[in-house]
């Protein structure tokens, strides 16, 4: 009979690995074509792989906790000729074996602690070279200064899947400052044996994201917001739309007038966005996913709820549809529920600009018509932006527009 792989899926755009979460069948059980079989972890979401067809599960060659790039096979399906034929599945040549996938990443140990070696263990052959995917080395305070650093160091940092950020505060000892290889290896000697567990997928994303991010000079611009036409407005409206809604609703239509203050910069080009998609920053386990809201421009606030909730719902479960995935233009995040007053959120690398919204605070405000101090319902909001698309000028304009947004939420 005919052997089907059970193939790593792309599970959407740049995702080139999964962890494998659970394992939902084992061999010699009967599945139906587009069963679930594996659950699985990207750095974006939690998500199940299906089978391309019907029949007995041969052998599975993945174990919980591995990680395995897209396109490896995961495990073998035996069908009949008519099940392939009508599913479409492509089985194996006659004769072929597929290879197990190797794990694209592995602690270095039997527990979650992480254990550097010598360079001399290394040479020896006493134990493995990491793979590029080895992560999550934890940095020690009080040091400072990374300066050049050589081909060997480098050589040395590509084997342990260290970044230039992870030596950020390795102090060099060499000819003005520079790292020497004694001292990488010292700073090696020095954080082994201490405390530290192995970075998730979606932690590992945010770290190279926010990486990429800093290439790019970001500046922050804020100002207050009077809340009070907001909140009465949420109190009346009897579907209470969450205070984030409206942050991006007043985004999207600030931005639909300059929609060059969310644009990106490629060569000397300027690329001004076609839609007005934004993401909405949602705190999960050991990271922030970001699901995408389209066209959020040409909807109005209350027909944008059942789809706000929706996403949010999902990404606190991390699984997230793959159609609010990527492709945002900018991204609210409201910081504000962790009662955070203020903060500089920093944009995504797709992004040029993020919208950060502190918590709602009572402030003194003078009044001329009372000739005195009244209290005020105020919220700090932030534009973080990419310096080389727009100026403070036109960031303070927007902030203006989403200021006047919020402040008549009847136009939204």
């Amino acid at each position: 009979m005919p052997q089907v792989p059970l193939l790593m899926p792309q599970l959407g755009e740049s995702i080139a690995e999964a962890t494998i979460m659970r394992l939902l069948v084992q061999p010699g059980d009967t599945v139906t074509a587009d069963q679930e079989v594996v659950e699985v972890e990207t750095n974006k979401a939690v998500m199940g792989v299906t089978t391309s067809c019907g029949g007995t599960v041969v052998s599975l060659s993945v174990s919980e906790g591995e990680t395995v790039a897209v396109g490896c096979v995961m495990g073998i399906i035996e069908a009949t000729e008519e099940e392939v034929e009508r599913s479409g599945a492509t089985p194996l040549a006659e004769g072929e074996i597929p290879a197990a996938p190797a794990p694209v990443a592995a602690s270095n140990s039997g527990d979650d602690g992480a254990h550097f070696r010598t360079e001399g263990e290394y040479r020896e052959g006493t134990t493995p070279i990491p793979t590029k995917s080895d992560r999550g080395l934890p940095v020690p305070m009080g040091v400072r200064g990374a300066h050049y650093l050589s081909p060997r160091i480098r050589a040395r940092m590509d084997e342990l899947g260290i970044t230039e950020a992870d030596l950020a505060y390795v102090t060099g000892t060499g000819a003005g400052g520079r790292i020497t290889i004694d001292d990488f290896e010292s700073f090696l000697n020095y954080v082994d044996g201490w405390p530290s567990r192995q970075a998730s997928p979606m932690r590992r994303s945010v770290a190279s994201s926010m990486q990429r991010t800093w290439r790019r000079p970001i500046a922050s611009a804020g100002r207050p917001i009077y809340m009070a036409p907001i909140i009465l407005h949420r109190k009346r409206h009897p579907r209470k739309p969450g205070y984030t809604l409206y942050f991006a609703r007043a985004l999207a239509l600030a931005l639909a007038e300059a929609p060059e203050c969310a644009g990106y910069m490629v060569g000397g080009r300027i690329l001004t966005p076609k839609r007005i998609d934004l993401g909405i920053a949602v705190q999960v386990a050991d990271g922030v996913m970001v699901p995408v809201m389209r066209n959020v421009d040409e909807y109005t606030l209350d027909e944008l709820i059942d789809e706000y909730n929706k996403i949010i719902s999902q990404a606190r479960e991390r699984k997230l549809d793959k159609a609010y995935m990527g492709g945002g233009i900018a991204t609210v995040t409201n910081f504000g529920g962790f009662g955070l007053t203020f903060g500089t959120p920093m944009p995504l690398p797709s992004e040029s600009i993020i919208l950060g919204v502190g918590s709602v605070q009572k402030v003194p405000v003078w009044s001329d018509e009372v000739e005195c101090f009244i209290p005020v319902e105020q919220a700090n909001i932030t534009a973080a932006f990419d310096h080389r698309v727009v100026d403070g000028g036109d960031i303070g304009r927007l902030m203006q527009r989403i200021a006047y947004f919020l402040e008549h939420p009847e136009l939204l």
